[in-house]
């Protein structure tokens, strides 16, 4: 009997799962373990396996959907066994054919031998193996479309009753360019726009004269999908639901570097200025309590302890983990989280209940020589705090001399909605008087 393949469930607070790549097809033959598809939660990846060895009789899904966890995404079994228990509702996909489909020519035969005006017949069966119905085909019309690579059933007919006749096909094939044998297998395999005039002799369009639809001249296409895509619609709903107001600061570095040297000269763990800057936040948000805050509407949630958002540069594209109860931990272990979690990013093994349930975001582009920049609010958070690269500033000294320090910009995002000018600027003295006085404290 065939097995079932399910969406696995990636943490508790996954609902459905993106299906980016399938990795085998209908017919191969795979081993328990094998790697199917290639899925991804809201940021991270993963490798779907089967759970059953055999041949793969079905996919349900195809590449990019959301599929809900715990459906059944394929099945697995011998050549032959049926799988329509197991196809979730409204999902066609692609399955082994149980039945060899008419040729179009039988389905001339038939339509020849039931009227001379063909009403409905099967046609040949499509990649997904169920049996499609025409509008009606004359013969000598089918000859012409499939010796020039045009698909009859797609074309409004024009004679009785709309059946496609010869001179539909010869209509369009007028308004077409010639196409070389292989430019028209892979044009309709792979729905390829075909140019007016291709680069073969008189102006054939060969293969690599295709592209892909809505293509730019000069430019490569390619698909927003997985990641980047959810990225795109979480930045342009944060944007549109949020009244974002930024407030720029700097910190004088000097006492945070010195804090950071007397670690290392007594014998304890490295912390880096991020890491500094993070220590700081969580407990300057204990003083400023609405800053630490969800906006959903009608209500803004406050929450009594710090769960903080450390946006990590990764290949996929960028996730914020979550340290949860951040503020019950000491500098040492909040560096220690934020090096686990980002390497776990990186990996493409972290968990998605590690990348959800953040209270206040910080995110730094200092290192890749930005000073200063706008940081997008991870919504319904109501505040982020952006950090640049270190920049050299005079300052004037007691005596009234001026000397050159090294300064650190913050840029805290605020939704205003939630949070006025006023406290959020409080909010960020408080914190460069924290990392300029007390580092680490």
């Amino acid at each position: 009997m065939a097995t079932p393949v399910i969406m696995p469930r990636q943490g508790q607070s996954v609902e459905s799962c993106i299906l980016t790549e399938w990795k085998v097809n209908v017919g191969d033959q795979v081993a328990e373990g094998d790697v199917l598809a290639v899925i991804e939660t809201d940021k991270a990846s993963f490798d779907l396996e089967s759970t059953a060895s055999g041949s793969v009789l079905a996919l349900f899904w195809e590449a990019d959907d959301d599929v809900p966890v715990l459906a059944n995404v394929a099945a697995i079994g011998n050549e032959g066994e049926d799988v329509e228990e197991f196809r979730p509702e409204g999902q066609g996909g692609a399955s082994a054919p149980v039945a060899e489909a008419p040729t179009p020519a039988a389905a001339d035969s038939v339509a020849q031998s039931t009227s001379p005006v063909a009403t409905t017949v099967p046609a040949a069966a499509p990649a997904g193996g169920s049996l499609v119905a025409s509008s009606g085909v004359s013969p000598r019309a089918r000859r012409l479309a499939l010796k020039h690579g045009i698909d009859p059933e797609s074309l409004p007919g024009s004679g009785p009753e709309g059946r496609v006749i010869e001179r539909d096909i010869e209509a369009v094939i007028s308004g077409r360019p010639r196409l070389s044998a292989t430019a028209r297998a892979r044009s309709l395999a792979e729905d390829l726009e075909r140019p007016a005039r291709g680069t073969g002799l008189a102006g054939m369009v060969r293969s690599q004269d295709l592209k892909v639809p809505g293509s730019v001249e000069g430019a490569e296409i390619s698909p927003v999908k997985g990641i980047r895509k959810v990225i795109a619609e979480r930045m342009i709903e944060s944007l549109q639901t949020t009244a974002q107001l930024t407030l720029q600061a700097s910190f004088e570095l000097t006492k945070a570097q010195a804090y950071r040297k007397e670690r290392l000269d007594a014998g304890q763990s490295k912390v880096s200025l991020n890491d500094v800057i993070a220590h700081g936040i969580i407990k300057t948000l204990a003083e400023h309590p609405e800053m630490n805050a969800h906006f959903l509407g009608d209500r803004i949630a406050t929450f009594e302890k710090v769960h903080l958002g450390v946006a990590v540069d990764t290949p996929r594209g960028l996730l914020v983990p979550v340290i949860s109860n951040a503020s019950d931990l000491s500098i040492e272990q909040v560096s220690a989280e934020v090096k686990k979690l980002a390497g776990a990013c990186r990996e493409g093994t972290i968990s998605p209940d590690n990348l959800s349930g953040g209270s206040f975001t910080l995110t730094n582009l200092g290192m890749l020589g930005v000073e200063t920049f706008t940081p997008v609010l991870n919504a319904p958070e109501v505040a982020i705090l952006g950090v640049g690269g270190i920049v050299l500033k005079p300052k004037r000294t007691e005596s009234g001399e001026v000397e050159h320090v090294d300064t650190l910009p913050l840029s805290l995002t605020i939704d205003h909605q939630a949070v006025d000018g006023a406290p959020a600027a409080r909010f960020l003295q408080s914190l460069v008087e924290r990392l300029e006085n007390t580092p680490g404290a």
